[in-house]
């Protein structure tokens, strides 16, 4: 089912992808495996795959045929995640003719917490796998290029303290996860006519970017905690309770 985001963005969700139509081209800074880094695009997809996903093709091959197959033409930003798309969860407002709107999906298979030791020892080497906490961001105004790079800095942060806030731990260290090993971020900047310089988090946008952010992912993460039963993913209240139990059959 379709339903409009904003007067030029449509989406369209079901339990395989997440699918985000722009009417004209618009500039996505973003860590996707299809198209990613600084780019004019017309779509925006986060397809859904099998948690060991093992296609002997890169991945950005099999993104690209999903596509294609989907009849989406055009510059296609895609990322990949194992999460199930009942995790999806969307925030948005609308402020000083400003819309913000972001997206998300939550797998918490592979948590970590940032400089820990990572399982592939080599710079060139893939990771292979797809957990993921998916997160996209999409305004109407024009955002600068150091803006856009501040908006990845605000929908990072927030992410992890979201997951600091519901406590996953990451199993390398046990220390407070910071995300997964496997994340993807996408910014999706507007045609205006106004220009956003800055969003960091002394101005509005920031604010506003944000709280929809951690919305969304907060969300996410309760559906993911209350529905599934992945034995990964241990939070800092299952640990304490559990060294409180072993205290006490001392």
């Amino acid at each position: 089912m379709k339903r409009t985001l904003t007067k030029e963005v449509s989406l369209e969700h079901d339990q395989n992808h997440i699918h985000v139509e722009f009417r004209s081209p618009r500039q996505v800074i973003s860590s996707a495996v299809l198209n990613g880094g600084l780019v004019h695009a017309d779509h925006l997809v986060n397809l859904r795959v099998p948690k060991r996903f093992t296609s002997p093709e890169a991945p950005e091959i099999t993104l690209a045929k999903y596509c294609a197959d989907a009849g989406w033409n055009g510059t296609i930003v895609g990322m990949m995640t194992a999460a199930s798309m009942d995790s999806f969860r969307i925030a948005t407002d609308s402020v000083q003719d400003t819309d913000i709107v972001v997206l998300v999906t939550t797998g918490l298979s592979n948590p970590r917490c940032v400089g820990d030791h990572a399982e592939h020892r080599k710079m060139t080497m893939p990771s292979g796998e797809v957990g993921t906490i998916n997160i996209i961001a999409i305004t109407s105004t024009t955002l600068t290029a150091p803006a856009m790079v501040e908006a990845l800095m605000i929908v990072t942060e927030a992410k992890a303290a979201v997951l600091q806030e519901n406590g996953i731990r990451s199993p390398v260290s046990n220390k407070i996860a910071t995300g997964t090993g496997t994340d993807a971020i996408a910014v999706v900047s507007g045609h205006g006519p106004e220009t956003v310089r800055y969003c960091g988090k002394h101005v509005l946008f920031g604010e506003i970017l944000g709280r929809l952010v951690t919305d969304a992912l907060t969300a996410s993460v309760k559906w993911y905690l209350t529905k599934t039963s992945d034995i990964n993913v241990r939070t800092e209240k299952e640990i304490n309770q559990k060294n409180k139990a072993s205290t006490e059959r001392r």
